[in-house]
């Protein structure tokens, strides 16, 4: 059964939800209703990775996220690190966290994998080519679905080189990181072909831009959200481990029907 990981951001900036659960208390009290609304697991970031977003430092980043992972474990919540961070994934592993979520696939700090490695946190490697304020000059592919794989691959080799068991580790195919609209579809036709790589497989299309692309720009946030679901279900049917969408109740619901569909 395909899982839902709800999104908790703890930013000021994100696309979608940017300041609106800065405070840790806000925090809080999204993640419990995601939680109640079916979200089994909670990624909590401290960091935005839109597309132009700005590095903060790993002090700001804990100080955003620990209070929040600290809880939420403590509460027997499934909880997620959203972080590029070494220092910050080894502090929320700590604070009770069990899967670091690093969308640079342990690029961008090269402490990541060895610092994960000493934990016993599992570690989902996204797809990357670059840095969010810098995203898509390196959004040049003669075949993404096969370069996608092959990058991922590579990830997953290094992570066992560092230390990582193949079991702990979950890909993710970097939706809309370093992909122009039409190499998302593309990417994501190609999720049974990453599944070939006996992994776990994490797919977040959540209010992204080639959704918007698609159905319009002026498009409301429940449209929004029903075009994340549909994506997901597809997602579901096609192999994907968990989805990680901003609205659970949407997509839980079409995670239902592609199910009763199934059966």
């Amino acid at each position: 059964m395909t899982l839902i990981m709800g999104i908790v951001n703890v930013t000021p900036d994100s696309f979608s939800d940017g300041g609106r659960y800065l405070d840790p208390d806000v925090a809080l009290a999204h993640a419990r209703l995601l939680r109640e609304q079916g979200a089994e697991i909670l990624d909590v970031g401290g960091e935005s990775t839109r597309p132009g977003a700005e590095r903060v430092s790993p002090r700001v980043e804990q100080q955003r996220v620990l209070p929040v992972v600290e809880a939420l474990a403590s509460e027997g919540s499934f909880v997620s690190i959203d972080t590029m961070n070494a220092a910050t994934a080894v502090a929320a592993v700590r604070a009770g966290a069990r899967l670091v979520n690093d969308v640079s696939g342990g690029i961008t700090d090269p402490d990541m994998l060895a610092a994960v490695a000493e934990t016993d946190a599992d570690l989902a490697l996204g797809h990357w080519r670059g840095p969010s304020n810098d995203m898509y000059a390196r959004a040049e592919y003669a075949d993404v679905a096969r370069e996608v794989s092959v990058e991922l691959a590579e990830r997953v080799d290094a992570a066992v080189a560092a230390g990582i068991d193949r079991s702990r580790l979950v890909v993710d195919p970097g939706i809309g990181f370093g992909k122009r609209g039409a190499q998302n579809w593309q990417t994501l036709r190609a999720l049974p072909a990453i599944a070939e790589l006996g992994l776990r497989v994490l797919v977040g299309t959540s209010r992204k831009r080639f959704l918007t692309e698609l159905i319009g720009d002026d498009a409301d946030l429940a449209r929004r959200d029903l075009a994340t679901a549909v994506t997901s279900a597809l997602s579901a049917r096609s192999g994907a481990w968990a989805v990680r969408v901003h609205d659970v109740p949407t997509t839980r619901d079409a995670l239902a029907v592609a199910r009763a569909w199934e059966a």
